[in-house]
This record gives structure tokens, sequence and C-alpha cells, in this order.
């Protein structure tokens, strides 16, 4: 059966990716942004993943206002990115696997989740900026992939709990997978964050450690606040953290805190970063 190794969350603003096109690492600006992944680079160095599962929002790129799925799998061969308007490059297409995808996917349709399933499918920064931080030197992306697409845009949005509950739903379904393969689920978005309105700049230091600390200890917290909750206590995209959630919901059972990250402002986000090892 396939292995679960762990779970990565991390952000995806776009800003990331000029600044790696630009060899910014260093830059004072970006440089406690950067400085935390290398302990991630040798995590994955350890467990060698063979496939990453992407839990993460589009911006557009893919769904748009007129038709935006509650949650959507990706099933393709491969998955090409393009030019969202940021002025971040466009990187070489992601190798899927539809073996696991076409696995997850039946085993969520039986668990009564509603999916669209994409055997063509474009992925937005959200999908490939974590992975270029993720494996920042190689051409290619090195693992082949899943994305794993909720809905934190247009409204209706999931809740929290359903999220977990999809979360673990995918963890069960992936870990049912007859083959001997290794998988890290990464979770996309966040932390706290307001782009617009008379909140913009809007960031909850607190709100989102606490966020983060659950994630260990308690990972159903973020499941008692409603919708309208966690866009109060996080800002309009703040609710991204809904991958975060649904990815630690993947992960069976207790987990281990292997390194966190945190770092006030990219671009007036909360950029968060975590790595959490799944107990043998």
């Amino acid at each position: 059966m396939a292995k679960i190794v762990g779970g990565i969350t991390t952000s995806h603003v776009p800003a990331i990716g000029r600044a790696i096109a630009g060899n910014l690492q260093q830059d004072p600006y970006w440089k406690p942004f950067f400085d935390g992944f290398p302990p991630v680079h040798d995590w994955l160095a350890k467990v060698k993943p063979d496939i990453a599962v992407v839990v993460y929002n589009d911006h557009g790129l893919n769904f748009f206002l007129d038709k935006m799925p509650t949650f959507a799998v990706g099933a393709a061969p491969e998955y090409q990115n393009a030019d969202e308007g940021w002025g971040i490059p466009t990187l070489p297409p992601y190798a899927g696997n539809q073996a696991l995808s076409w696995h997850v996917i039946n085993e969520l349709v039986e668990k009564e989740f509603d999916l669209t399933t994409c055997q063509e499918m474009l992925v937005d920064h959200a999908f490939s900026l974590p992975l270029k931080l993720l494996w920042p030197n190689e051409e290619r992306c090195p693992v082949q992939t899943v994305p794993v697409c909720i809905n934190t845009v247009q409204y209706p949005l999931p809740s929290a709990k359903r999220c977990f509950k999809l979360g673990k739903a995918l963890g069960e379904a992936i870990a049912s997978w007859d083959a001997d393969l290794r998988v890290v689920v990464i979770g996309t978005g966040g932390l706290s964050h307001q782009l617009d309105g008379k909140r913009a700049g809007f960031v909850n230091k607190d709100f989102d450690l606490a966020f983060m600390e659950s994630l260990i200890h308690d990972p159903e917290w973020a499941t008692k606040y409603s919708t309208e909750e966690l866009v109060e206590l996080t800002g309009t995209q703040g609710v991204e953290l809904l991958m975060w959630l649904a990815t630690r919901a993947a992960l069976p059972g207790k987990v281990r805190k292997v390194h966190t990250n945190y770092h006030i402002p990219i671009s007036n986000t909360a950029a968060g970063l975590m790595v959490m090892e799944c107990a043998d």
C-alpha cells in the first residue's frame, strides 16, 4: 500500500515567484522567508516522496466565477501552468499520476463527496510556487503530482468541518492505494491576509500561531469556527487556511512537528510554513 510520509503547508503569494526569478533570496525583505526552507529540503531528501498530492485553491486560471466547483481533483497525465498576469515565469509541466488520481476520485465519490473531475487542468501559482520552493534546484518538479482544488474564492465556501472531512477521506484513499510508493501531502495558502476593502493589510499573528500549533495537538480546533468567523479572524483571503486543515486531516494519526517558520510581511500576507511527519 502507499505510504503517507507527512505533510507540508506553505504560503503561495505570487510575489514569491518574482523573488525567485530575480534571485532575491538574500534580499533583506525576503531572506527571513527563504531561510525557512533548507530544513524542509533536508526532510524531503530524507523521506524521498514519489508523489505530491497538492491541496490548493485556484485563482481564476482553471476555474472562474461562472464555474467554480467546491472540490476538484485532477486526473490528467500532466498539468500545465500559464501566464496569470503576475509577471512570474511560466514553469515546465508537472507530471501527473492518473492511477492515484482515479483511485482518489473513486474513493471520495464513494464517501459522498461530489467532485469535479479534471482530465485537463491548468494549475496556477498556488500549485506551482510551493513546488518550486520545495525543490528549488530542479528544472522540473521531480515528483509526480495530484492536484486537489478547494474553492476559497466564490461563495458559498465549504466549511472548515467539511474540508477536514475531505482531508480525512483523502488520506484514507491514498493509504488504501495498492502501490508501493511514498506520498507527501502539500497544502498551500495564507495564512492571515486581506488584500482589499477597509481591512486591507489585516494580519492576525496570534490566531495564525494558535492555528499552526493546533495542527499538531488538536487538529480539529479550527472546525469550531464558521466560514464567516474565519474571515473575521484571518481576513477575506486568510480563509485559505482550509487547505492547511485538509492537509493535516489527510495525515493518519498523530504527527511530529519537524519544522515551522512564520514571517510577516510578504505582500501584506502572513507567510507560514510547517512540516509534519507521520508517526510510524
